[in-house]
């Protein structure tokens, strides 16, 4: 049977040509019986655009200055393709230059994408550039779009695959136009396809608004917004009601977006790199990096075979601070008869425990979920994995507890924003006093944690590498988490959760950390697709 043609496909044929033609440099010359819209060179008032379709220009409009592309073509090099593969756009970069700006933005692509699995393009895109892209996100812009009904954004100069997850995870956009890069088998060729240019639209309608401001030149219903001067206005001129133009010039007074106006707060995201990958922030990287592989070693094997009283400082001689702000209680280091202490921290990076350790200066037994066997193999202090059972995890615990100071970090993970995840109340259990530990850590060019799999082993060691990693300290006062024996189960199970979020609510206050219900789970299925789980042998 012959499948009749779909008219909602037929619907996207005039903006599919355009498209094709604009994104790829071609001109359009506008029907002579076309509607003329109106074209302001101001921004639009917020109530003309409530509850109405608006089609944006990303890089125009969104962005509070035109950053070049660089910095997010080299974050997708290296978080995709590897150091190497940012130092070979790096050292191609000079020559690039030398081109025209299509012709440029055609060989940034090309070395960057060529060899790339799509899935991990696509992990970069909606894990490692949604900070960038907010970082340089105009409040202006934001303010322009974030009532409007449904939101088309068109990006000029950015691949679609590298804006795609940001713009939907965070502005919830129903649908992103942009340069679709070749692939073959699943991975990038390099070539930017002219004529793979059309709506991304996951399958779902867009809307009998879209289809009639699209169908024969109808543009009563939408508006648009767009840079002076760009090869799209015709374009946004012609199917739009009313098109805003904002020019350079305007847009040098637009403030940057503060986290507390994000669309959605930024919990979680990936990636090694620390700073933005600006030219001149590269090649002081890629200078920088033998002399951190060597310095990174070089503390790693005094923290591991040193006492603390010599390791400590011999890091800050090299650069590595730790701070105490609040020393540990008096009794910290007398050894009790009814066991150890137990330690409650928030979670920055996998050396946690070890900074704990060394500010006591005793040992101490550190409880792990899905830390890879290497780091657990060389890690100065005791760890013990858990199984995820409660009965076994909470009898496991209980015996270290008995046998000496035990640390645990009842998030489950690392979190690197301002925010706490929730706690797990297994620890409450195990004794009617706590002592939390407040953790803050600050780095300058690398980031210590990681959700990739193959990558975890490295995370202590680019943690070390930073030029001058900090960690800030602060011991607590105890608190109380004794439950009644008396009560039922359920109540006990309330009662222990409640304990829980009160130490929650002490290290939150004590970072001034926003607390969350996020967990281990919901950051790991966000920025990997996994549940984070790493196998490995249970270490006795």
């Amino acid at each position: 049977m012959v499948k009749k043609p779909s008219p909602f496909r037929k619907s996207f044929s005039p903006i599919r040509r355009l498209l094709r033609r604009n994104l790829s440099g071609r001109h359009y010359r506008h029907p002579t019986t076309a509607t003329t819209a109106k074209t302001t060179t101001s921004s639009p008032p917020a109530e003309n655009l409530q509850g109405q379709t608006v089609i944006v220009d990303v890089e125009a409009w969104l962005l509070r200055s035109r950053l070049s592309t660089f910095a997010y073509f080299m974050l997708v090099a290296v978080e995709a393709g590897g150091f190497l593969r940012g130092l070979l756009l790096l050292l191609s970069y000079p020559f690039m230059c030398l081109l025209s700006g299509d012709m440029r933005l055609r060989a940034m692509v090309m070395v960057t994408f060529f060899g790339l699995r799509e899935k991990e393009v696509a992990r970069v895109g909606k894990a490692v550039l949604p900070k960038l892209f907010l970082e340089e996100m105009a409040m202006e812009g934001l303010d322009a779009v974030k009532d409007a009904r449904r939101v088309v954004a068109v990006c000029t100069l950015f691949p679609r695959v590298m804006a795609e997850g940001f713009l939907k995870e965070y502005l919830r956009v129903d649908t992103v136009v942009g340069k679709e890069v070749m692939a073959v088998a699943g991975r990038y060729v390099g070539f930017i396809v002219d004529e793979a240019l059309t709506l991304q639209t996951d399958g779902a309608p867009v809307g009998e608004e879209m289809k009639e401001m699209m169908n024969k030149g109808k543009h009563e219903e939408a508006f648009g917004l767009v840079g002076t001067g760009s090869r799209m206005n015709h374009l946004f001129s012609y199917y739009c009601k009313e098109t805003y133009a904002v020019s350079e010039a305007d847009k040098k007074s637009w403030q940057p977006l503060p986290r507390d106006k994000y669309p959605k707060p930024l919990v979680f995201h990936d990636g090694r790199l620390a700073f933005t990958p600006t030219f001149p922030a590269a090649i002081a990287m890629y200078t920088y990096l033998p002399f951190g592989i060597v310095l990174a070693i070089f503390r790693s094997l005094a923290y591991s075979l040193l006492p603390y009283c010599v390791s400590i400082p011999l890091g800050a001689l090299t650069g590595m601070r730790s701070r105490v702000i609040a020393g540990p209680p008096i009794d910290a280091t007398e050894k009790s008869k009814a066991g150890g202490r137990l330690y409650v921290c928030n979670h920055r990076t996998l050396l946690d425990p070890i900074t704990v350790a060394a500010c006591l200066n005793k040992p101490v037994t550190a409880v792990t979920y899905s830390v890879s066997p290497v780091s657990e193999l060389i890690a100065p202090i005791r760890t013990a994995r858990l199984t995820r059972d409660r009965d076994e995890d909470r009898r496991r615990m209980a015996a270290l507890l008995a046998r000496g100071d035990l640390v645990v970090c009842p998030e489950g993970t690392t979190c690197r924003e301002p925010y706490l995840l929730r706690f797990s109340p297994l620890f409450t259990e195990l004794t009617a006093e706590v002592t939390p530990v407040a953790l803050e850590t600050n780095v300058d060019m690398f980031y210590g944690t990681s959700t990739k799999p193959a990558s975890k082993v490295l995370d202590p060691l680019y943690f070390m590498m930073n030029p001058r990693p900090d960690y800030r300290v602060e011991f607590l006062d105890p608190v109380r988490t004794a439950t009644s024996t008396n009560s039922q189960e359920d109540h006990n199970k309330s009662q222990t959760i409640e304990a829980a979020n009160r130490v929650q609510r002490v290290l939150g206050e004590a970072l001034a950390f926003e607390l969350t219900e996020q967990t281990r789970k919901d950051k790991y299925m966000m920025l990997a697709g996994n549940e984070g789980v790493v196998e490995g042998k249970v270490k006795k």
